[in-house]
């Protein structure tokens, strides 16, 4: 994402492309709610792949990686309850 469009999404800004990245959410959302369970998800697939992209572009403006900050943050366990898989309390 960032050979791709870093210089493009810069110019764009944090708040532009936040922009993009809740539209793309907002695609997503409605794309889960129209689910059939007996037909293809192909479609979602590409609101996802929409979604990872606009948020690795609008981390690559800021200057976060997000791989780091992943496995910094959970590091193969959940960062609450410490275990793997996860125990703590389904809300």
């Amino acid at each position: 994402m960032y050979d791709l469009y870093f210089e493009r999404d810069k110019k764009r800004g944090i708040s532009k492309t936040f922009m993009w990245l809740v539209e793309e959410v907002g695609e997503l959302s409605r794309a889960i709610n129209k689910i059939d369970i007996n037909k293809d998800f192909s479609n979602i697939s590409e609101e996802f792949a929409d979604v990872f992209a606009w948020l690795c572009s609008l981390a690559n403006i800021i200057g976060i990686d997000l791989q780091e900050s992943s496995i910094k943050k959970y590091n193969q366990v959940c960062p609450k309850c410490k275990n793997k898989p996860c125990s703590c309390e389904f809300k």
